[in-house]
C-alpha cells in the first residue's frame, strides 16, 4: 500500500510542478504531450489551478505514505 501511495504521490507531484512551470513560464514545450494538464480538454483555461491541485494532492499522498510507514514501525 505504501509503495502505491508513494508512486502515485510522486507522479502527481511531478505532474503538478511540471504543469505549473510549463503553464506559467512556458518551459518544456516538448513536454506538452506528457503533462496531464495539457492533455485533458476539460481543464482548458484551468491549467494553473489543476496543476496546483495535483501537486498538493501528490504531496498529501506522500505524507500519508510516510505516516503509514511510521505507524507500522511502531513510532
Amino acid at each position: 500500500m505504501q509503495v502505491v501511495l508513494r508512486v502515485l504521490g510522486w507522479l502527481l507531484l511531478l505532474q503538478g510542478v511540471g504543469g505549473l512551470l510549463n503553464t506559467l513560464l512556458g518551459w518544456w514545450q516538448w513536454a506538452r504531450g506528457l503533462l496531464v494538464v495539457d492533455l485533458l480538454p476539460v481543464l482548458k483555461g484551468y491549467e494553473v489551478f489543476a496543476a496546483i491541485v495535483m501537486g498538493v494532492l501528490g504531496f498529501a499522498l506522500l505524507a500519508v505514505a510516510e505516516s503509514l510507514e511510521r505507524a507500522e514501525d511502531g513510532e
